[in-house]
């Protein structure tokens, strides 16, 4: 198994394996982005974003996209996972817990406080693989997104 940085060239795999992901996710319908958008938004001159590569025998079988944010209480940056997917035949193999374990490395040595992402109330397998690893659920906080519509009307309004 090899674990790289993506690159632009990856915008193509990248946002298949999302689409695979948004159907495993019962979303499918909620992804309305293209393949140039991922490869302007991931690999663009400003993007905040990174994204990495699991191969086995050349073959692309996950994604993570990651970007950095941050803690006022701890005073440091911290790694937001976007995205986690393996593929459903490379389950099971130490594919997403090298994926998570490279992001680790990079959260120490860049001397992030923290690691940190959601995942779906109903994906046990995931709740399972991550709790293993050590994870806590943050149980007391409640996620709030505006998006689309609302978050334009939000913005425009008095």
């Amino acid at each position: 198994m090899k674990i790289r940085m993506a690159s632009s060239k990856d915008a193509d795999i990248i946002f298949a394996l999302i689409k695979e992901l948004a159907i495993y996710e019962k979303a499918e319908y909620e992804v309305v982005t293209t393949a140039a958008e991922i490869s302007d938004s991931l690999f663009g001159e400003n993007s905040k974003t990174s994204a990495l590569i699991a191969e086995i025998d050349n073959k692309v079988v996950a994604y993570a996209v990651y970007f950095y944010n941050y803690s006022t209480w701890l005073g440091k940056n911290g790694i937001y996972l976007e995205d986690l997917y393996v593929t459903p035949e490379y389950r099971k193999q130490g594919v997403g817990k090298s994926l998570l374990k490279k992001i680790a490395t990079i959260a120490v040595e860049e001397k992030c406080g923290r690691v940190e992402w959601s995942v779906l109330d109903w994906n046990t397998p995931a709740i399972e693989f991550y709790e293993a690893l050590g994870a806590k659920a943050q149980d007391e906080w409640t996620v709030y997104r505006l998006s689309g519509k609302k978050l334009l009307n939000f913005a425009l309004s008095n």
